[in-house]
């Protein structure tokens, strides 16, 4: 990676940008989730804009829009292009903070992330690709950090629910003693194309994300004085929940064990196991037989194609199916001699919920007082307490079950 030459972006140099929030992917199902929920949430003085390729499409956004809330001023429009860099590049210097959700972002996303980190840009996403956020991290960390940019990856159901319910569930804890906390997340309801493109791409990439990762852990070093450590548990009946358990190869784990070696407050030594949660040894079992399947498929070219062209990466469900749809994470924390269990629950993970969930993010970030942090970040570290609160009212339910 080279040396950078990125010079820190001013404080006035962000309040005179045009926009405080721009969305970018704006037209896609996702993306039109968002742009609604922004419609609604957007402070009084706010600005904000739709970005995408297409003037004709964003337009019409736009004049949805209006439709539905006329007397709440309508968003500016930004095209941009990520076969562009020029364009994405003047859409960071006109906005504070960039929400993207177009993915995969291991093919779409680099280009963005450059722009942002380049002009001192905050950025979300909702990548669930752990090799997307440390290659980013290799390549743009130290940019963003001399720029004053916030990277934020992971900002849906990938990974708020479970980086904010660890966060939620340490403030239940003894401080200053060793913790093991597992997840186990449970969900009812059908996922995007986009994740299942996302997932089946990292299947076909183990290797190159085996070296991204060990090359990441050799930038960042190990936390001094601290012990965080990943626990791959096996498949298993829980006597606490009542439930099965199957490891679950997701990104979650990984965020939260960034957010506990940059948090203080998780202690002096803290490990982290993330499951599935089923109801009987059969779905278990049926469960790891899917996914090593899917494994094995995305490593033959011809067969991943087919496996890609079974789900439309840019579908999405009826608004009656998320309606129907939920989802809850349990955490199960030991420390002093204590059990504590927690749960985080709300309504449709992969659309609803994640498009409120990436909206509070970018308001965060936008217009509450936080940490003066630069660099790649996770959402417990860079917003903590104050995105808790946006997503508890935006719909989340944190509580402690038993302590």
């Amino acid at each position: 990676m080279s040396e950078s030459s990125t010079q820190p972006v001013s404080a006035s140099d962000r309040s005179t940008r045009p926009f405080d929030i721009v969305l970018y992917g704006a037209t896609g199902f996702t993306g039109g989730l968002v742009a609604d929920y922004l419609l609604r949430n957007i402070p009084e003085g706010g600005a904000w804009a739709v970005a995408g390729r297409s003037r004709v499409k964003l337009d019409a956004l736009v004049a949805r829009l209006s439709a539905e809330m006329p007397d709440v001023p309508a968003p500016g429009v930004v095209v941009a292009d990520t076969e562009d860099p020029a364009s994405l590049a003047d859409m960071a210097r006109a906005a504070r903070v960039v929400i993207t959700t177009v993915g995969p972002y291991l093919e779409y996303g680099e280009p963005l992330v450059a722009a942002c980190a380049e002009a001192g840009t905050d950025y979300v996403d909702l990548t669930g690709e752990p090799e997307f956020a440390d290659r980013m991290y290799l390549e743009y960390h130290d940019k963003a950090v001399a720029s004053g940019a916030r990277i934020i990856h992971a900002c849906g159901f990938d990974s708020i629910p479970h980086d904010l319910g660890v966060f939620y569930t340490m403030k239940q804890v003894p401080e200053g003693v060793p913790v093991a906390v597992y997840g186990a997340v449970h969900a009812d309801a059908q996922f995007s194309g986009g994740t299942f493109h996302s997932a089946i791409g990292q299947f076909a990439r183990l290797r190159e994300a085996g070296r991204t990762a060990k090359a990441r852990r050799k930038k960042e070093g190990r936390v001094e004085g601290r012990r965080i450590k990943s626990v791959t548990g096996k498949p298993h009946h829980d006597s606490v929940l009542g439930r099965w358990l199957v490891p679950l190869p997701t990104i979650d784990p990984q965020i939260v064990l960034r957010s506990a070696a940059a948090l203080e407050s998780y202690g002096p030594d803290f490990t982290y196991a993330h499951y599935a949660s089923v109801g009987s040894p059969l779905t278990a079992t049926a469960g790891l037989v899917g996914v090593g399947a899917l494994t094995v498929g995305a490593q033959i070219g011809p067969l991943r194609s087919q496996i890609l062209k079974r789900i439309d990466r840019g579908a999405g469900p009826s608004e009656s199916r998320r309606a129907r749809s939920s989802f809850d994470v349990t955490f199960v924390a030991l420390a002093g001699g204590r059990r504590v269990v927690t749960r985080v629950c709300g309504g449709d993970p992969g659309y609803t919920e994640t498009s409120m969930m990436i909206a509070e993010s970018a308001l965060c970030l936008a217009f509450d007082d936080l940490p003066a942090l630069s660099g790649q970040l996770t959402t417990a570290q860079a917003m903590g307490e104050a995105l808790l609160e946006r997503v508890e009212r935006g719909g989340l339910t944190f509580e402690v079950l038993s302590t």
